[in-house]
């Protein structure tokens, strides 16, 4: 983690702990409760720092609509209480105009559940969630489900021939889940599911599921854990299976499962990613990213980086296209059939769907690096 990084936390804290500012004239409080500190914290961070990457861009542009954008995030260090307490005191104390969502299925519906929220009038807007729709019309994703993501995966595999997987599973709730999820779509498909594989808190223990499910030679392993559980498969999987492919979702750090799992764990890895690469400027989304990230940032753009940019730009351009309040925003997207261009990058919403972008890609693993 960068002194900078360091800082900007500490910093963070300080803030939280004083008393709530005084609400400005011209200005849009965005408020988001999120995951800052726990083991897991560098998806939240980095989703963050996409975010206010594109609202101090925005701001030094003149705002939108001629306000300026106040964003106020909290650490809700991915408990569920830390996480309703928090956007009480975003929606009650800080008077938030817009609610961006955290990290994580419990933290999400914790928020949901909150009183101050249900009597508000707001829409939590693209939570990054693992495995599960959300049981609410006042949810509005950014990204594709996780089924969209793991579709796409087995169609990736099922093209290279491959008709049997093994599946590994962290040990919690969200994640078996999944894996009944999982296990239903691959019978849906014919896909034969070889073996599984569920990592708990004893290393030993996870290192002989690892190499149990190695023994069966999977065509491919989809893991279905955090960024630091599926780091610690991959080491103990690739001492049985150098060569299997290994499969994740959108929701691993990359960066940080290269530097815990090792460059060569990570090799025969593939991730379904929900943006375009954000290491090239092919499209003006991605090199406004690329530029804005170099001139506000001083750490390395990523995927989760580029795609709190595009949620950024996406709550900034709903605002401007608002006939009613700057608060009544979201609402009326998710009421519309409309497309919004983002630079390259389309999001598409509808009273039928709470998905607004479709886009999915495959990001995987070589020797020399991450290719799109």
């Amino acid at each position: 983690m960068t002194l900078f990084r360091l800082f900007a936390i500490a910093s963070a804290s300080f803030l939280l702990a004083g008393p709530a500012a005084a609400q400005e004239p011209n200005t849009i409080v965005v408020g988001q409760a999120i995951d800052l500190s726990s083991p897991n914290a560098s998806v939240g961070r980095d989703y963050v720092a996409g975010i206010k990457t594109y609202f101090d861009a925005l701001n030094a542009a003149g705002g939108v609509n001629g306000k300026r954008i106040r964003y106020i995030v909290r650490d809700d260090q991915a408990q569920a209480t830390v996480a309703a307490k928090v956007v009480t005191e975003l929606i009650e104390r800080d008077q938030i105009d817009f609610l961006l969502g955290g990290v994580g299925d419990s933290t999400a519906q914790a928020v949901l559940n909150t009183p101050a929220f249900k009597r508000s009038n707001l829409v939590l807007f693209a939570p990054l969630v693992d495995t599960v729709e959300l049981n609410s019309t006042r949810v509005l994703f950014w990204r594709p489900s996780y089924l969209q993501e793991v579709r796409h995966i087995l169609s990736h595999f099922s093209q290279l021939g491959m008709t049997d997987v093994g599946i590994a599973y962290q040990d919690a709730p969200w994640a078996q889940q999944a894996f009944r999820n999982l296990s239903a779509e691959l019978r849906g498909r014919g896909v034969k599911l070889n073996g599984a594989a569920r990592l708990g808190n004893n290393e030993k223990q996870n290192a002989q599921e690892a190499a149990n499910l190695a023994t069966g030679k999977p065509g491919f392993v989809i893991v279905i854990a955090d960024t630091i559980s599926t780091s610690l498969f991959l080491k103990e999987f690739r001492r049985s299976a150098p060569q299997t492919f290994v499969a994740g979702t959108s929701l691993i750090n990359l960066e940080t499962l290269r530097e815990l799992a090792g460059a060569r764990a990570v090799e025969w890895t593939v991730f379904s990613q929900v943006v375009p690469n954000p290491n090239t400027g092919k499209s003006s989304i991605q090199l406004e990213h690329l530029n804005m990230m170099k001139k506000y940032r001083d750490e390395p753009p990523s995927s989760l980086t580029l795609e709190g940019f595009t949620v950024a730009k996406t709550l900034a351009k709903a605002i401007q296209r608002s006939k009613r309040s700057n608060q009544a925003a979201l609402q009326e997207l998710m009421n519309q059939d409309t497309n919004i261009d983002l630079g390259g990058l389309s999001v598409t919403a509808s009273p039928n769907s709470r998905h607004l972008s479709g886009y999915l890609d495959i990001a995987l693993f070589k020797k020399n690096g991450l290719v799109f």
